[in-house]
């Protein structure tokens, strides 16, 4: 083991967030109790990714589970999807891949299922999963928002939205509770502004 990997190893995380200590965001969390639940599939490069979105969207909501994966098992998946798929939508745009749009404006699912990951890495899951090629899509408008986390990451659009936008966009959206997930977006303003800032300083 080198003396780095050793001090890496030594380093105290928080067993919340399960970040360095220095970089914890849990007085970041901004509490949510979502009506509709969340199921994050997160592409495997994104579960230590120290600027994503997912890890505080799965803090603050209510009722949001992450689960690790490219590929699943199509009973697991079954599974994590509550075995009936029927209440199930799949958030993504409809241009890509085989999709159906829900069936109209009053339909409203019981599960959001958000990919989480580069857009390139996304779609690879969405084409390694069938089941969730099946599942009709809830899409956002282009212009839902400014999107503020290009500040952090670089997108393939300008219009694209990190997954914790993305999902409070949708959950205000399917849930007509235009305010309820302010507090959430306010908060992912400031981790923004945190991580900036640390970039800047290591960049000195």
């Amino acid at each position: 083991m080198t003396a780095d990997s050793s001090t890496l190893a030594r380093r105290p995380h928080c067993a919340t967030c399960a970040l360095p200590l220095r970089t914890c965001l849990c007085a970041l969390v901004a509490r949510v109790r979502n009506e509709v639940e969340v199921l994050v599939l997160q592409h495997p490069h994104e579960a230590h990714e120290a600027k994503g979105s997912a890890r505080l969207l799965r803090l603050s909501l209510a009722r949001c589970r992450v689960v690790v994966g490219e590929r699943f098992e199509p009973e697991a998946l079954r599974g994590l999807l509550g075995g009936d798929v029927s209440g199930s939508m799949l958030l993504y745009p409809m241009d890509t891949v085989t999709g159906i749009a829900a069936a109209s404006a009053g339909v409203r699912p019981t599960r959001l299922v958000v990919l989480d990951g580069t857009w390139r890495k996304s779609l690879r899951m969405l084409h390694a999963n069938p089941l969730l090629q099946s599942l009709p899509r809830w899409s956002l408008p282009a212009t839902a928002m400014p999107p503020r986390y290009r500040a952090l990451r670089k997108a393939r659009l300008a219009t694209q939205l990190s997954t914790l936008e993305a999902t409070c966009i949708a959950l205000a959206d399917i849930e007509a509770a235009t305010t309820r997930y302010a507090p959430l977006l306010a908060a992912f303003e400031r981790f923004i502004d945190d991580r900036a800032s640390r970039a800047r300083v290591g960049a000195t």
